[in-house]
């Protein structure tokens, strides 16, 4: 699978996540997605009954600093970003 990775269009913004929230953008249907923090905990997943290019997603309150953003597209690829989150203004 990580082969056909390079030619995939995923963008994340805005970076750093400010206000708790931010859109992931493709040109693949995403069907899945899990933020998990830096030791391992889910702090966000969702799946997509009919799955979409560009999905917002929302945190609860998140702490500051690194997650994991595991993206899975309708095809079964699967792909791992990090984001890096700050403190609200």
């Amino acid at each position: 699978y990580f082969s056909r990775e390079a030619n995939l269009n995923v963008t994340i913004y805005p970076v750093p996540v400010r206000e708790n929230n931010f859109t992931i953008k493709t040109d693949r249907d995403i069907s899945f997605v899990k933020v998990t923090n830096i030791i391992g905990q889910d702090v966000f997943r969702v799946q997509y009954s009919n799955p979409q290019q560009s999905v917002k997603i929302s945190l609860d309150n998140p702490k500051r600093g690194m997650y994991l953003v595991t993206i899975l597209f309708s095809d079964g690829i699967r792909v791992v970003k990090k984001i890096m989150v700050e403190e609200s203004e």
